[in-house]
């Protein structure tokens, strides 16, 4: 291997472990905001901005490995068994809808944000439904996708900008 390829392998490891870094932290963080809209567990979603930012830096298949550490180091650092099945069943409907919309090259980062967003709550949803085995959940459906798409749209215009930020940096070193 030769010392480019050397200095190209670290530098994209170190990204990749700054973004689990920054998906564990925002997580932490979002566990601390006292978000209540009157929607019991509706959040921002700020972890994901880690998963979108993974996708457009790195690749999809990464994205998917910054997505499942997060849920597992935040599961068995504040959680329990059943809160990291509930994040994994959003999370993976997330990363699944978004690896395959990115696939697509149709939507801006802010449209596979929202829509990542949306199947997150909906996966979520999914498995809340089959635990207590009863489809009356299903009304909460509408306030699910309504807060997904706005915070799923306040997390991609985060993506845009940070990703905006990103290449006037990369093209000065």
């Amino acid at each position: 291997m030769t010392a480019m390829n050397k200095a190209s392998v670290a530098r994209r490891l170190a990204t990749y472990g700054l973004l689990i870094a920054v998906a564990f932290l925002f997580s932490y963080i979002e566990a601390l905001l006292p978000l209540s809209l009157g929607i019991p567990g509706v959040k921002l979603g700020l972890a994901n901005l880690a998963v979108v930012l993974t996708m457009a830096l790195l690749s999809r298949r990464e994205a998917w490995a910054v997505a499942l550490v997060r849920i597992l180091l935040v599961g068995f650092t504040f959680g329990n068994p059943y809160s990291m099945l509930y994040a994994l069943c959003g999370g993976v409907c997330s990363v699944a809808v978004m690896s395959l919309l990115w696939n697509s090259r149709r939507l801006s980062v802010l449209g596979i944000s929202m829509a990542g967003a949306l199947a997150h709550n909906i996966g979520q949803l999914l498995f809340a439904a089959a635990v207590t085995e009863t489809a009356r959940l299903w009304w909460y459906l509408p306030l699910l996708l309504i807060s997904g798409a706005v915070t799923g749209g306040l997390i991609g215009a985060a993506a845009l900008a940070v990703l905006r930020r990103f290449s006037k940096v990369k093209r000065t070193i």
